[in-house]
């Protein structure tokens, strides 16, 4: 892409306006009296997140790559940071009062407008300035609001359902039947390669450089851990056996009371499954959404355990040839064919639904269903270096207690479906759209 060329520019402002609209009509599903909840405590409200998405617009283009001034500095200051917090006590920039919609997205359209002349004329790859060169600063805010919009679903999944707005003609969910027999295939010893190369016009910070690692022969499983695998860990006392979970996971259980996934409602003896928009009888053919404790334990139980970030790799892009495709299926662009993602769907769907998905080796939803938790801690690789437009990106959380998450979830954009994304949160953080499968050494 030629960001000198006006066509070129005309598809990243496209994008933008994309991104725009599927936000605003996010925020436009939450009621007025939800607009400063928090439905998860370790977020910040509802409201901050439709400024902080355009002051991130702001901050990031115009002042940090373009040397403007901004549009208004006390938003700026206030909706700068979104990233989860340690604690609701880190959470940044709480107000006694918090600005008015109306004076949000104000501030939202004239950030657009601002963003979108600097898409149209500005320099916005200066080689010589290392926030904009090859685009970094525009394709830093194109790729970090679809991300945000991820982190709203979950939010909104949470949400009392009377403090939503249902959307019309709304499509009744793909529950399907029983799941198909678990088994697991083995996948050949062989070369991964992690990370993103110089072709690839844009990757943040840790996911570069590109390196291969060698990785011995295991067995993955081809489907994703279901509801009614994880059923049975429950009723076989998984929450209460000690041994299979860790110091912080048995810290969690105590302090939370957990007793279940976090996506599980249990009424009148009967397992539901708490949907956007519905409470639903519990689909047993639907991944489990669990957070990375849970999937330890789990896989500890049917003595096996979670893949690393390379095996994931593996099982993923590499083929019998040795030849390492773009997405598990090939080289084809993504479509609806191929997965649940790129926002077609609030939840998820049956494991295996897709099986125009599946890799060479016949393992089905890497990409797409839920993101799926690795044993890897979250870190740079040799040779981090900090990324000019966000710096702060990924090294905040280079502290051994985050792991990282490979795929896509059902909100995840289809721009976003890369081999070299890496998404990251702690072991005891339940909200993500996650699931897993469990691997064995061969």
């Amino acid at each position: 892409m030629d960001l000198l060329n006006p066509s070129d520019r005309q598809a990243l402002a496209a994008w933008y306006v994309r991104n725009r609209e599927r936000s605003e009509a996010l925020f436009d599903a939450v009621r007025p009296g939800a607009y400063e909840a928090r439905p998860i405590p370790l977020r910040n409200p509802v409201c901050f997140y439709e400024g902080h998405l355009p002051a991130f617009a702001v901050n990031t283009l115009l002042k940090r790559g373009l040397g403007e001034p901004g549009l208004d500095s006390d938003f700026e200051v206030l909706f700068e940071r979104g990233i989860d917090p340690e604690s609701q006590e880190d959470v940044p920039g709480v107000p006694s009062l918090w600005p008015p919609r109306d004076a949000i997205r104000a501030y939202g359209a004239a950030a657009d407008q601002a963003v979108l002349d600097a898409l149209a004329h500005r320099d916005i790859a200066a080689a010589g300035n290392p926030v904009l060169a090859g685009g970094l600063a525009a394709r830093t805010v194109l790729e970090h609001e679809p991300m945000h919009q991820e982190t709203l679903l979950y939010m909104w999944h949470r949400l009392p359902y009377d403090r939503k707005v249902r959307p019309e003609g709304l499509a009744v969910a793909w529950i399907g039947a029983e799941p198909p027999p678990r088994r697991a295939v083995r996948i050949p010893a062989g070369a991964a390669t992690l990370g993103a190369g110089p072709e690839e016009p844009f990757a943040w910070d840790n996911e570069r450089p590109r390196h291969a690692v060698d990785v011995a022969a295991f067995s993955i499983d081809v489907h994703s851990v279901t509801n009614r695998d994880f059923l049975e860990f429950v009723e076989a006392g998984g929450y209460e056996d000690e041994a299979l979970w860790d110091e912080e996971g048995r810290l969690w259980l105590a302090e939370e009371g957990v007793r279940h996934p976090l996506f599980w409602e249990l009424h009148r003896a009967a397992w539901f499954w708490r949907g956007m928009w519905d409470l639903v009888p519990l689909p047993m053919g639907w991944p489990v959404y669990v957070s990375h404790a849970e999937a330890t334990a789990y896989a500890r139980w049917k003595n096996r355990r979670l893949p690393t970030e390379a095996e994931f790799h593996r099982a993923a892009f590499g083929s019998p040839s040795g030849a390492e495709r773009r997405y598990p299926w090939g080289d084809d662009p993504p479509d609806a064919a191929r997965g649940n993602f790129d926002f077609a769907r609030w939840d998820p769907v049956p494991v295996g639904a897709f099986p125009g998905g599946a890799s060479a080796w016949g393992v089905h939803d890497l990409v797409g269903n839920g993101w799926e938790w690795t044993s890897t801690v979250f870190a740079g690789f040799e040779g981090f270096q900090p990324m000019a437009s966000y710096p702060r990106y990924s090294a905040d959380f280079f502290d051994g207690k985050h792991y990282v998450m490979k795929g896509a979830s059902p909100a995840t954009a289809k721009e976003l479906l890369r081999p070299s994304l890496r998404n990251w949160f702690r072991a005891t953080y339940p909200y993500v759209y996650a699931k897993f499968r469990t691997v064995g050494n061969a």
